[in-house]
């Protein structure tokens, strides 16, 4: 019998513990003395009080000094209680036992039952794929959205941003994509949502039928700003555990926005200097580690939508400026829209998909041209043509905007409840451009 390999493991394994001790906490920030651990690695401080401890994560160093975040709110820990390295970095378990069920942060089921058997575990930090692996993207995806198929067509392995202020509806929009698209699988981050809306949206937007297609990872607002950070990464891995076994996975996350603040406290805690609106650097160097692990490979694809929370509709502060540098495409929903009644509020003049010429059909893309010019035309005549200024017949392009203005208004419309498949939506445009309703 060959021993070798047992001697060999033995020979490396240190039979010693080593421990260091809580200094000093201060806010976010737990300062300990000790032990050796590596930048993103997982420590465990053990209370005095009770047989327990708090899991927190190694964010930084200052000499023999080592800066911890807890993943959980701090209590009873005080100076002097142990630290313990557990030599690795956050894993959670993933599984198609995993589909159906809500789990938070560090993948434990948030319903507080146990994980299905026959998961394995995964790293929740990985590298973005290599660019030269990467299959361009080559056909569409439908999103059961009229608007997004006719007018803003994704693509599989597209990643887009939806950008809107405070209830102009992204929440709905992610719900009716993740009922109505030809995924295989949604995972659902809600990451710094209110506690009240979470159930909500899986019970109403997401719905029975969605939810057995999906897996929802949660950090509500209350929870320490790791907690969200690592929401988002939990739930990309788990996007990536799928689709490494060859499933066409949506990802969609709400909201970017969040997961920033979140890391801005954090940086901010560990003395990094703010920069713009107060962002510090980790922030800006952290958003293309993330946006980037989504997308193709060669054995599944990523279609990622990130909801992006814009300040009094700014869409040009900071993080939505860097998001929409960096993803392939945007929807901006727009206020005016949604007091109108009109959802979902995409205002599609301002919108993009960067990728829709290169998998769609000729015919498609003149079509959508067209209705783009007449939107465009009354657009830029709409105050004319509100007070009466504008007399019909002097212009023939302006005259056939206003004939149109109503049909695509009524075509733009759905229900939340509304589905349309890809081909459906494609077909009622042509018949909107040929004079149908």
């Amino acid at each position: 019998m060959n021993l070798t390999k047992y001697q060999d493991a033995l020979d490396q394994a240190d039979s010693l513990k080593r421990y260091g001790k809580v200094l000093r906490a201060v806010g976010l920030m737990i300062e300990s003395l000790g032990p050796e651990a590596n930048i993103g690695e997982v420590c465990r401080i053990h209370s005095t009080a009770k047989k327990k401890y708090v899991t927190a994560e190694v964010v930084g160093f200052s000499n023999e000094k080592i800066i911890l975040m807890p993943y959980a709110q701090v209590t009873e820990i005080g100076p002097g209680c142990l630290v313990e390295s557990t030599g690795k970095a956050l894993t959670v378990k993933i599984g198609r036992g995993l589909i159906g069920n809500v789990v938070n942060s560090v993948g434990e089921c948030l319903d507080d039952s146990k994980l299905p058997k026959g998961l394995s575990s995964y790293l929740t930090e990985q590298a973005p794929p290599n660019p030269l692996t990467r299959p361009p993207i080559s056909e569409p995806i439908q999103t059961g959205v009229k608007s997004i198929d006719s007018l803003l067509t994704v693509g599989k392995g597209q990643r887009i941003g939806i950008f809107a202020g405070s209830g102009v509806g992204k929440s709905t929009l992610l719900g009716m994509i993740a009922r109505n698209s030809s995924a295989d699988i949604n995972v659902i981050a809600l990451i710094g949502e209110r506690g009240r809306e979470v159930r909500e949206f899986i019970d109403q937007e997401l719905g029975e039928e969605g939810l057995k297609k999906s897996i929802v990872v949660v950090a509500t607002s209350d929870q320490p700003a790791l907690m969200r950070i690592k929401g988002a990464y939990t739930a990309t891995a788990i996007s990536e555990y799928f689709r490494d076994l060859g499933y066409q996975v949506n990802l969609l996350m709400d909201s970017i926005t969040r997961i920033a603040m979140a890391q801005r406290e954090v940086g901010l805690a560990i003395g990094e200097p703010p920069t713009t609106k107060g962002y510090t650097p980790s922030v800006f160097a952290a958003l293309p580690k993330l946006l980037e692990r989504t997308g193709t490979s060669r054995s599944g694809t990523i279609t990622a939508f990130y909801t992006v929370l814009v300040d009094g509709d700014d869409m040009n502060e900071p993080i939505a400026d860097s998001v929409r540098g960096i993803l392939d495409g945007h929807f901006i929903l727009d206020r005016k829209l949604a007091e109108q009644g009109h959802f979902p509020a995409i205002n599609v003049l301002k919108s993009i998909s960067r990728v829709m010429r290169k998998i769609v059909s000729q015919k498609h893309i003149d079509a959508a041209r067209q209705i783009r010019e007449l939107m465009a035309t009354y657009e830029e005549n709409n105050e004319l043509i509100q007070i009466g200024a504008y007399k019909r017949g002097t212009n023939q392009e302006i005259d056939r905007a206003i004939s149109y203005h109503p049909k695509i208004n009524a075509f733009l419309k759905q229900g939340i409840s509304d589905y349309h498949a890809l081909e459906e939506s494609i077909d009622q445009m042509q018949k909107l451009l040929n004079g149908g309703v």
